[in-house]
């Protein structure tokens, strides 16, 4: 596996954690390190991550809903919530990674973590983020 897959993966297990066990992400990247060790690069790319989603939680959340329709976010299954909000952390603030990769990323972890619908839905609210976000930006720009 490629050290940034594994970096997401590892994200997605302490965002769970952090979620279902109510626990802060410092608490939760220590325990799962100090279980698991990782090379470093896989270690401060999954804390960019996890740091990245924790702060931005409210505004990710928020775009997420905007492109859900006749979902609310807290009754989405805890896997693909967590997997949405990675995803649209890595396609609004880092523009190092193509956009394209960050959603084949997260349509992977939902066959890997999600149910039999999960890759599908992840592909769906993914792509209508990514078009109608990108739009806005092309604009701003021009």
């Amino acid at each position: 596996m490629r050290l940034r897959s594994k970096a997401r993966e590892i994200a997605l297990h302490i965002l769970y954690q952090i979620e279902i066990a109510h626990t802060d992400y410092q608490s939760a990247c220590q325990n799962y390190l100090k279980n698991y060790p990782q090379k470093q690069e896989v270690i401060d790319f999954s804390r960019t991550l996890i740091e990245g989603v924790c702060k931005n939680l409210q505004d990710l959340d928020f775009l997420i809903k905007k492109y859900v329709k006749n979902w609310e976010i807290d009754r989405m299954a805890v896997i693909d919530r967590n997997i949405l909000r990675l995803a649209c952390f890595e396609i609004i603030n880092l523009p190092e990674i193509p956009p394209k990769v960050s959603i084949n990323e997260a349509i992977e972890l939902a066959k890997r973590f999600g149910d039999i619908d999960s890759p599908r839905f992840v592909n769906g609210v993914l792509d209508k983020i990514y078009k109608m976000e990108s739009k806005k930006v092309n604009e701003v720009t021009q």
